[in-house]
């Protein structure tokens, strides 16, 4: 089984857009790259990645480096890095482990730098309003 601790070694954000104007309607951009992967005399991985986060009109900017740390079966930890050498894409838990840890601490940037989340936040239906009465009897006035 593969083991997959995340470390955040770089943090980068700003703020462009005038505290005192209205944000507009915005798109926001996010790459997560991982820029490489090498094996460590434990017979561990650090895989390093980068996460970019841009705001469309410039709005604000978010960046973070660091590295994800990938133990396991010695078996698992040679194809990953073997698929890694064929240029194949890192395994989704590796990815999904990474993703997890930046986007939660892009959101808390977001916050401080009081800009939009990162990520979309989940929509809460409208309710709607009965078209008609329900049935049974109606003791309104």
């Amino acid at each position: 089984m593969i083991r997959v601790n995340v470390a955040i070694t770089n943090i980068s954000a700003e703020r462009f857009w005038d505290m005192r104007k209205p944000i507009p309607p915005i798109q926001i951009g996010t790459n997560i790259n991982v820029v490489g992967m090498e094996k460590k005399p434990d017979a561990s991985l650090e895989v390093p990645f980068v996460l970019a986060i841009n705001y469309n009109p410039s709005i604000a900017q978010i960046s973070l480096k660091g590295s994800a740390y990938v133990s396991g079966d010695k078996s698992e930890i040679e194809k990953v890095l073997k698929d890694h050498e064929e240029k194949k894409p890192p395994p989704p838990l590796i990815v999904q482990s990474i993703s997890n840890v930046v986007f939660i601490e892009s959101v808390l940037i977001s916050r401080t730098l009081n800009i939009p989340p990162p990520i979309p936040l989940p929509k809460i239906p409208q309710a709607k309003a009965p078209t008609s009465k329900p049935k049974g009897r109606d003791y309104s006035a």
